[in-house]
């Protein structure tokens, strides 16, 4: 069964956007190629920014590469989505609300509330879950990094 031709603006923005994971990998990669050694232990303070900008790299480029060969066959007579306009405004006002709240509410609240915010209007089915999925993510995050790596995360009037 053949798959659908990509909608045209869907194939060109995805080409976009994997270019700039490209250069935003080949970024991560200079500076994390920039950070001092401290000679203690095997992995140094570069191994994740770096692993993870090489990763980016694959990722940006692969997406790239598909979404620029569906461009060749893209269909160019279908329409935006509707409201399409106002769901990137409203995401772009939950950013700006998780930047202004996150040293308020800490990280927990914070990005639980842009994780629920940018399922809900990416499309997600609504419900419970999303919410409990959204603060599970936050909370897991927020352990990974505040309480086993040891990266300090804005911890809020709560304490998490």
């Amino acid at each position: 069964m053949a798959a659908e031709p990509q909608e045209r603006r869907t194939a060109l923005s995805s080409t976009v956007f994997g270019g700039l994971m490209v250069v935003a990998a080949i970024l991560v990669i200079i500076d994390a190629l920039a950070l001092p050694d401290t000679g203690k232990g095997a992995a140094g303070p570069a191994a994740v920014p770096l692993a993870l900008g090489v990763l980016l790299g694959v990722v940006g480029l692969a997406l790239a590469l598909r979404s620029s060969a569906a461009l060749r066959t893209a269909a160019t007579d279908q329409p935006l989505r509707q409201h399409a306009a106002l769901r990137l405004a409203a995401l772009v006002a939950a950013l700006v609300a998780f930047a202004l709240l996150l040293p308020v509410l800490g990280y927990v609240v914070t990005s639980a509330g842009l994780f629920v915010a940018a399922a809900l209007l990416l499309g997600a089915p609504r419900g419970w879950q999303i919410v409990a999925h959204g603060w599970s993510l936050a909370a897991v995050v927020f352990v990974v990094f505040d309480r086993i790596i040891g990266l300090t995360l804005p911890a809020g009037p709560w304490g998490f």
